[in-house]
């Protein structure tokens, strides 16, 4: 199984920017799917950007396109999450996730707290 920590979070105002970090360890991801979600309390978890094994296709929910950019370090087991120009409506918990194959995605971080202030 893959562990997945995800950092960078904080609060910041709108129009500014963050970068998320997911460190994986466990059994090795290289080949694995990487995506980014969010939620806030009460709402259904939100799409907002995946990666594949080698990092040359790249997904966005529609929120988030222009704004945000998905990459992955394979040699350093990291994924990352560029986040600017922020909008109040991009506040919520994080989570880093991935996936093996073509189906769901399979394991999950905990999360961190993104707050954007406007």
């Amino acid at each position: 199984q893959v562990q997945l920590v995800e950092s960078g979070g904080g609060s910041v105002q709108a129009g500014g920017s963050l970068r998320l970090s997911c460190a994986a360890s466990g059994r090795s991801f290289s080949n694995n799917v990487m995506g980014w979600f969010r939620q806030n309390p009460g709402k259904e978890r939100e799409f907002v950007a995946a990666i594949n094994w080698s990092g040359n296709t790249k997904y966005y929910g529609d929120s988030v396109k222009g704004r945000f950019t998905i990459s992955r370090d394979n040699a350093k087991n990291m994924v990352f999450l560029q986040m600017n120009s922020l909008k109040f409506e991009d506040t919520a918990v994080y989570y880093c996730a991935g996936k093996s194959g073509t189906g769901s995605y399979d394991y999950w971080g905990q999360g961190t707290q993104v707050t954007v202030s406007s």
